[in-house]
């Protein structure tokens, strides 16, 4: 069984950090370790991201929702002009993965990781609103 929580960490996350990276690099001209670094991350990591080594899974998923860009792009306009602690560009990011749960991005990927799930009338991933 895999939670809601499961597919947010290996997919939506992932794809969000594709998209913060890449607007980090395309729209604010950061070098790859520039943006690793404003993001806490490694180098590899970013190049991995930008490669869609890591994060393919959802990137075109959560690409389809305006409302989660906008998210993305703002937490990537805070990164670049140093806005925000690091406790408010937290929050924004759970701010973008409830916004890819509440539009059922995240249900489309819960169904296929979960087969069983298809025949349920309502989305599991719904159900809890504390994640």
């Amino acid at each position: 069984m895999k939670p809601p929580c499961v597919v947010v960490v290996q997919y939506i996350l992932p794809a969000l950090r594709v998209a913060i990276a890449r607007e980090l690099i395309e729209t604010y001209g950061f070098r790859k370790v520039e943006a690793a670094k404003k993001m806490d991350m490694t180098p590899a990591a970013v190049t991995q991201y930008l490669k869609r080594i890591r994060g393919s899974m959802a990137s075109d998923l959560i690409g389809r929702s305006r409302k989660v860009m906008e998210a993305v792009s703002d937490i990537s306009r805070d990164i670049a002009m140093g806005e925000g602690s690091t406790d408010a560009l937290l929050m924004k990011m759970c701010r973008a993965c409830r916004t890819a749960r509440d539009e059922g991005l995240l249900c489309e990927l819960h169904k296929e990781a979960m087969p069983s799930l298809r025949k349920m009338e309502t989305c599991t991933c719904l159900w809890d609103t504390t994640c």
